[in-house]
């Protein structure tokens, strides 16, 4: 889904534990495929449903009270082997973004590859952001990815986060890394008739 980001104003879907691993975001009877369509669907199977199917009415992404673009985990979000499935299933559910204290470095680069954006904040930014959402389901984030900052705008605190300039260019952008060399076709033409 190469859709362009700018400036994302949402509602959130908390998911507060440590350690979600990429098992838990997509179970590993699921990698047989090789395309990324459904993947959304099987988005924390696990937990979503039962073993008839059923979905368990308890967790979070099947309790109506909660919706958005925005997804907040807790500390250690995607550690765990290295599938970009996890991606996949993520962006495939409809998140823009995932919020954590602090993502597993595979899974981050992942995230982007898919335009999806992992922004890391402080414990105490994410403990706050969590009693926001309890407080009130319906409290919106801003992630601002030209400025690099995210806001809470139940309380109006803000962080700035970091991202490789290369990969804010391509979601900027909406590019992948094959549609970034080819809008670089020109000068990679030109260098090798001058390498010649």
């Amino acid at each position: 889904m190469k859709e362009k980001f700018n400036i994302l104003t949402s509602t959130c879907i908390p998911l507060p534990l440590e350690n979600v691993d990429t098992d838990q975001i997509i179970p590993a009877r699921f990698l047989k495929a090789t395309t990324r369509e459904g993947f959304g669907d099987n988005l924390f199977r696990d937990w979503r449903y039962d073993k008839e199917g059923n979905k368990i009415g308890s967790f979070v992404l099947n309790d109506p009270t909660y919706s958005g673009k925005i997804l907040v985990g807790g500390k250690n979000f995607g550690s765990g082997s290295s599938r970009e499935h996890a991606a996949w299933a993520i962006a495939g559910y409809g998140f823009r973004v995932v919020v954590s204290s602090f993502f597993a470095d595979i899974f981050r680069n992942n995230a982007l590859n898919n335009f999806v954006l992992p922004v890391v904040v402080s414990e105490d930014f994410l403990a706050e952001l969590f009693a926001s959402i309890e407080k009130d389901p319906k409290a919106e984030v801003e992630v601002n990815l030209p400025a690099q900052t995210i806001t809470n705008k139940a309380t109006g605190r803000s962080e700035t986060f970091e991202i490789n300039s290369y990969k804010k260019h391509c979601l900027e952008n909406g590019l992948d890394d094959i549609d970034y060399l080819l809008t670089n076709k020109d000068k990679i033409e030109s260098w090798e008739e001058k390498s010649r």
